[in-house]
């Protein structure tokens, strides 16, 4: 199902008049998100109001709380740095791809680019190589950017996240899990179960729902915790799934517990109360804002983050109620 892209022009914080100035008649154009109105490009890897463009390539869909917070880590690296950033996204592989194509030919410095479905990808990385254009991933595709050529690589070991939840959920006495994986095909998500699978004593099943219909999500869910009263665990792939399955183990009369990948403001509270057991939290803001920052470092001094060998972890961490009081005030700011 194709969701609609996003785009976001991100000006970073120009140092001189001179650039301020070219910034606001940039702006008073009505420049597009990638280069002039034609779609061309035609940018001369000057950049903006830093002197330097990037571009954030990312696979998530309208709406979706958690790729706020990499934009916004995305957006103070690009503040500090003076980078004049865009961020777009498309749930859609095809659409990804087409916007990695847009900022390819206009020219940006660099691109963060997330690797959820990294074939559909290959393409497009490829041509940005080939046009000189550094790329770093994040998030998604910690076992696909060394091949596809990436230089770096800021994310969390899905499998290693999944094989620790796994270990939890046995000190938990649990059972049967229920692994609910909201975007089929989606290799960040398919690691993270077969991690759980790995470690867990108790028997492990997925459920494929269409996460982009969330209505739909809590009637699958419901269903099946009716059908099968021996599931005892619930575990889903993002912090609204969690509140969505918490609301299902209710209506199915279920006395199965939810745990999660992935937090939010509103997961915290339900950690806090004891709803959600725990919450892996993978930092999302700290992904946007070291991949852009990454791509500063590397065109202004030749860094590269592991060398270029090894993928810079950002979790897991785990939430949970006995030290939830420490990450809630970052999360009730939106970076956390």
């Amino acid at each position: 199902m194709n969701t609609p892209s996003r785009s976001h022009r991100i000006p970073g914080r120009p140092t001189r008049l001179a650039v301020l100035a070219v910034a606001v008649v940039l702006l008073a154009a009505g420049c597009s998100a990638f280069g002039g109105d034609d779609g061309s490009g035609g940018s001369d890897g000057a950049g903006g109001a830093g002197g330097m463009k990037v571009a954030l390539i990312a696979h998530g869909g309208e709406g979706d709380a958690f790729w706020d917070l990499v934009r916004k880590g995305a957006e103070a690296a690009a503040a500090k740095d003076g980078i004049d950033l865009t961020f777009a996204s498309d749930a859609d592989q095809a659409g990804q791809a087409r916007l990695m194509r847009d900022a390819v030919r206009d020219g940006v410095d660099g691109i963060a680019v997330t690797l959820a479905k990294p074939q559909a990808m290959k393409g497009p990385v490829g041509e940005a190589r080939a046009a000189g254009i550094p790329v770093v991933g994040l998030n998604s595709g910690i076992d696909a950017w060394k091949p596809a050529g990436l230089l770096e690589y800021f994310g969390q070991d899905e499998s290693v996240a999944g094989r620790a939840v796994g270990e939890k959920l046995n000190d938990l006495e649990a059972r049967h899990t229920l692994c609910v994986v909201h975007e089929r095909g989606n290799v960040a998500l398919e690691a993270r179960c077969a991690g759980v699978r790995k470690t867990f004593a108790g028997k492990t099943d997925n459920l494929y729902v269409d996460g982009t219909d969330m209505r739909a999500v809590a009637g699958i869910l419901t269903a099946r915790l009716r059908q099968d009263p021996s599931i005892d665990e619930v575990v889903t792939l993002g912090a609204q799934y969690a509140l969505t399955a918490v609301d299902a183990v209710r209506e199915a009369d279920s006395k199965a517990g939810v745990a999660t990948f992935d937090l939010d403001k509103d997961l915290v509270d339900a950690v806090r109360d004891g709803t959600v057991r725990f919450a892996v939290d993978q930092q999302p803001y700290l992904q946007g804002y070291l991949a852009v920052d990454a791509l500063w470092l590397y065109r202004t001094n030749g860094n590269i983050s592991g060398g270029g060998v090894a993928p810079v972890l950002t979790g897991p961490a785990f939430v949970t109620r006995s030290n939830v009081a420490s990450v809630a005030k970052f999360a009730a700011e939106g970076t956390r």
